[in-house]
């Protein structure tokens, strides 16, 4: 048996979690594994691919980003905006299936977000076996309960509020940090909490800045000179809209700027010194936590075991603890999205977090 292995997307820490996973539950049943460069890219002719043993994958674990490349670019890209699918042409199909079945590849593991595993589904829809992994430092997937890269990235949040916090404090300054989040503000709320934020702004959540100045000037009030703020990109003032650094008419326009405009306004709002920092791809970058080295590992095994059983057209999905699996085409439909009433937004309320409502 030769399986295929893709990474699509933007980079995650843990990818190489889930290739060392893969190549280990596939060499221990007798099988080549190929993965493929550059995401969907990497299967057209004559195909750009290596090898992948166990011995070149020895020490990956820690290692971030993905030793196979990974591409949200290209002739494969299927998701267009919020909630749109393009159907890959046709004849790009038959061409990526030639190549892998030229190579003598049998079955295709693609790990992605939404976008990718839409791709990956029209790929089975096409008539070739694939098996998904999901990846979105988001969270943000509702068919499983946790996905890796998402804790690194949380982890990135802390350390940056931890840093920040010791600066804001001998300035008596209001530090806002402006973290990843489109739809969903879970890096935003996990990250804030374990950080030590006043205030946490998400997308579910439209908010008053008012309201913030109101938790902020309070602090003053009872001697905490500085706060800190943690706004999620997609975040949006109520009645306004999401503000975005560049606007896109096919695909996904990049958000950017919603930090700055925060920090402006609170300024005034309460007179204090603010400042901005973005922390961008440094949320992407640098080693997985353990959480994550452990997560990526079981889904890369899941998903061999699913081509094992013949399982196709189903993506890896992790439950009550357990890593199991759903269909593609269920998993893509819904988004993950922290409930405004749930459980963790009433905790970090419990503990004096305002999210400007």
């Amino acid at each position: 048996m030769r399986i295929g292995l893709l990474n699509s997307g933007g980079d995650c820490p843990g990818l190489n979690a889930v290739t060392h996973g893969v190549v280990g539950a596939a060499t221990q049943l007798g099988w080549e594994v190929y993965g493929f460069r550059q995401g969907y890219e990497g299967l057209l002719s004559p195909g750009d691919y290596k090898v992948l043993k166990v011995e070149k994958t020895e020490g990956i674990l820690k290692v971030g980003g993905t030793i196979l490349g990974s591409s949200n670019k290209g002739h494969f890209v299927s998701k267009v905006g919020a909630g749109g699918v393009r159907a890959i042409p046709t004849e790009l199909m038959d061409e990526a299936v030639a190549t892998m079945k030229g190579l003598g590849v049998e079955a295709l593991i693609c790990v992605g977000g939404d976008g990718s595993l839409s791709t990956a589904q029209q790929f089975y829809e096409h008539g070739f076996p694939v098996v998904g992994v999901p990846k979105t430092i988001d969270n943000d997937l509702a068919a499983t309960a946790m996905t890796f890269g998402f804790d690194s990235a949380c982890h990135s949040v802390v350390d940056a509020l931890d840093r920040l916090q010791t600066t804001a404090e001998s300035h008596k300054r209001v530090m806002v940090l402006e973290v990843m989040g489109r739809h969903a503000g879970w890096i935003a709320l996990y990250g804030g909490m374990g950080g030590g934020a006043c205030s946490i702004l998400i997308p579910e959540i439209p908010f008053d800045l008012n309201k913030v100045a109101e938790t902020i000037k309070h602090r003053d009030e009872n001697g905490f000179f500085h706060s800190l703020v943690v706004v999620a990109e997609g975040a949006a003032p109520i009645g306004g809209t999401q503000l975005y650094e560049e606007t896109k008419e096919d695909g996904e326009s990049r958000l950017g700027g919603i930090g700055e405009q925060v920090a402006k306004q609170l300024s005034a709002l309460t007179g204090k010194d603010t400042r901005c920092t973005t922390l961008g791809h440094l949320q992407r970058g640098g080693s997985p936590t353990a959480l994550d080295r452990v997560l990526g590992t079981r889904f890369g095994v899941k998903a061999v075991k699913l081509i094992e059983e013949k399982r196709f057209g189903r993506m890896v999905s992790y439950q009550q603890y357990h890593v199991g699996s759903v269909p593609i085409k269920e998993a893509v439909r819904e988004l993950n999205l922290v409930d405004p009433e749930g459980e963790v937004v009433e905790a970090a309320k419990s503990v004096g977090i305002s999210f400007g409502d």
